[in-house]
């Protein structure tokens, strides 16, 4: 074993950067997607292909991602993330075409998988033994930064150097988190490592209902996004620049209360703190379900308020939790499984969810739809995520107890 020492808060540091940096990538590129259909003379649906592929290729580099991981070893696996990451960002960067700049998204998501489970794989043995919820903490509001900076941080570069410089931008940031990774980290333990534990000696009971829960909490987050532009600009009557404002309190709420949750984690245990996490989702559910109606704007962000903490108490409780007692070769496989179910989670949130919300609105057309019936929607679609993260609470707190 590497002969270097570090200490906790270093790794740490540098985990949560690349963690970032996935993060990041997954949400810049969205602010360009009408540049985009304009330079390449291409409809929105065949553009839309830059987003998908990124996500495609995170949602299913993860489980692959945390496999390599527990055969060759945590740190050489994230690096070869970084590596792809940086390879996917410069080819992104130089595409001569629309179906080049797909072909290189692919790429670079293929980087981002690594770069998310196996940074949240690799705190474990990074962290110090009383500072793993805070370590989880950290990484849940890097990930959200991330997201959260995605669009102004895109917006910025744009008018200054066009839709390639939100790639040019990634290069410097991966190159520095690949020195980190390389000068800080230690290096893997040299042990033989003919096979990596099968997938279903992994995926037993004791993990099966963290990752259902982390389905389900990761659908309801991403069916906020989903209702809450229609809500806000039709039925509140919201300007695009005011809506946008609105919906970044959830991220900046998420930023806030990702360190503190993970503190509590530390403090009280994960047990405790994922049912209270629980709790306050199942609060803001109900809250955007019952409170928008006779209290509007304010009954909104009252349920966005609930909502996010809880999901950030919830994510540093449950990661926690899950791979806290993990032998060593699991920690990939287990991450990415983790990192799986919440993708998963995203694209039901945005399928199922979202097609409750239209079914509720009563027209496919949900831009010509009324107010009300928008708010009728809103309200079918939290009643039925409240009920649901209620129900995942009583089962966890009989099983727990």
């Amino acid at each position: 074993m590497d002969t270097r020492t570090t200490t906790p808060s270093q790794g740490v540091r540098v985990l949560a950067l690349t963690m970032l940096l996935g993060s990041l990538g997954t949400s810049i590129a969205n602010i360009a997607l009408p540049t985009l259909a304009k330079s390449f003379t291409a409809p929105f649906a065949q553009v839309q292909a830059v987003i998908v592929a990124y996500l495609a290729a995170l949602t299913l580099g993860s489980l692959v991602a945390g496999r390599l991981g527990d055969r060759f070893g945590l740190r050489i696996a994230l690096l070869a993330g970084l590596w792809l990451f940086l390879a996917g960002s410069f080819l992104c960067a130089v595409a001569p075409g629309l179906p080049a700049l797909i072909a290189a998204r692919l790429v670079q998501g293929a980087g981002a998988a690594g770069l998310i489970t196996l940074s949240m794989a690799l705190i474990r043995q990074t962290a110090a033994p009383t500072g793993l919820g805070r370590a989880m903490g950290l990484l849940g509001t890097s990930s959200a930064l991330g997201t959260a900076l995605g669009a102004p941080l895109g917006g910025l570069i744009l008018p200054l150097i066009g839709w390639r410089g939100i790639f040019w931008v990634l290069l410097p940031l991966a190159t520095l988190a690949l020195a980190l990774v390389l000068t800080t980290l230690p290096r893997d333990a040299r042990t033989v490592r003919p096979t990596a534990p099968s997938l279903l000696a992994v995926l037993d009971r004791a993990i099966l209902p963290s990752l259902t829960l982390n389905l389900l909490v990761a659908a309801v987050m991403m069916a906020t996004l989903v209702t809450s532009p229609f809500y806000l600009g039709i039925t509140l009557g919201l300007t695009d620049t005011a809506t946008g404002l609105v919906m970044a309190i959830g991220p900046v709420l998420s930023i806030l209360s990702g360190i503190p949750a993970g503190r509590l984690v530390d403090a009280k245990g994960a047990g405790l703190v994922l049912r209270l996490g629980l709790a306050l989702m199942t609060a803001g559910a109900a809250g955007l379900t019952l409170l928008p109606g006779p209290f509007g704007f304010a009954g909104y962000v009252a349920g966005v308020a609930l909502l996010t903490p809880g999901y950030q108490l919830f994510q540093a409780a449950n990661n926690t939790a899950t791979l806290a007692g993990l032998p060593p070769d699991r920690r990939g496989t287990v991450s990415g499984l983790l990192a799986l179910s919440r993708n998963l989670g995203l694209v039901t949130g945005a399928s199922v969810l979202g097609a409750v919300f239209a079914w509720g609105v009563g027209s496919s057309d949900l831009a010509g739809a009324s107010g009300q019936a928008i708010a009728t929607g809103l309200r079918l679609t939290f009643a039925l995520s409240a009920t649901g993260l209620g129900l995942a609470l009583v089962l966890w707190s009989r099983r727990q107890g």
